[in-house]
């Protein structure tokens, strides 16, 4: 990882929106670089989890385990989104979805116990943290009751059951 500081990058990062210079700075060494090969899997559903990731550079895909190896994709990332933050911050650390990159990629990954560092050090800045975590949250969880939305008319019209289309 570069030994310079990225504040560019990391002010594309909703999450660190409105964070300023020396705190991003003062943030820069305790994020973990990892790379990773198209097609390489991070983690998977149900494998502790004690870290969330940047994306700095590439895309992941973002899956759920639906039966046997059949996944159902959630969602594409690419740089300057971000993923595990449910293991972090949620009543469960563990994952609740497999991450797999689509190409060869670059993470910055952020240890629950560096973001408490974070958190105590700089708790205006934490408070401007939490409030983007949360739109990403609400996003996601707007997203997900749009698709279970979808599968189930998707169900209704394979069973015939979809009486409004009769």
């Amino acid at each position: 990882m570069a030994s310079r500081p990225d504040t560019a990058f990391l002010r594309q990062v909703p999450l660190f929106r409105g964070i300023d210079d020396p705190t991003l700075e003062a943030l820069w060494p305790r994020l973990r670089e990892r790379r990773m090969r198209k097609g390489e899997v991070l983690f998977r559903a149900g494998d502790p989890g004690h870290e969330l990731f940047l994306i700095f550079a590439g895309s992941i895909v973002v899956s759920k385990p639906v039966t046997g190896r059949v996944e159902q994709v959630l969602r594409h990332l690419g740089a300057g989104e971000v993923f595990g933050e449910m293991s972090v911050f949620g009543d469960e650390q563990t994952r609740s979805a497999t991450i797999q990159a689509e190409v060869d990629s670059i993470l910055l990954g952020l240890h629950r116990d560096n973001l408490n560092q974070f958190i105590e050090s700089s708790p205006r800045d934490a408070a401007r943290f939490f409030l983007e975590i949360s739109r990403v949250a609400f996003k996601r969880l707007r997203d997900t009751s749009d698709l279970v939305a979808e599968v189930t008319r998707w169900g209704l019209e394979a069973t015939g059951l979809d009486v409004e289309h009769k």
